[in-house]
């Protein structure tokens, strides 16, 4: 563990505190998703992931993690949907009826497992 330092600033110790660089690869909708999540249901384990330094590794490793499992069940939802190419060219209206309501169920199962946890 680093060894703490001070600064004086007037009658005042200041902890001298630094923090590594993460990367700058940006946290995509599901990482904000699990971020306001912690921030309001598990505030000690937010607390404690970012002065671990650990909670924009946690945000990404989620967010991928979430989009991989969209692109494992959308396909699976419009396979017993029966949403196929021919009913896109044939019935605009209804595929994205239909693939606006999959994605929402995809989402919901994406919450249930990844995010509210």
């Amino acid at each position: 563990m680093k060894k703490l330092t001070y600064s004086r600033n007037g009658d005042y110790c200041i902890p001298d505190l630094t923090f590594t660089k993460q990367p700058d690869k940006p946290i995509g909708k599901y990482g904000r998703m699990r971020k306001q999540y912690l921030h309001d249901h598990c505030p000690s384990l937010y607390s404690s992931l970012i002065l671990s330094e650990k909670l924009y590794p946690h945000l990404l490793e989620i967010d991928e993690a979430a989009n991989r499992r969209l692109e494992v069940i959308m396909p699976e939802l419009m396979k017993s949907a029966g949403v196929t190419e021919q009913l896109k060219a044939s019935n605009p209206m209804k595929w994205v009826g239909l693939m606006n309501a999959l994605k929402e169920q995809a989402e919901e199962i994406i919450l249930s497992e990844l995010i509210n946890v």
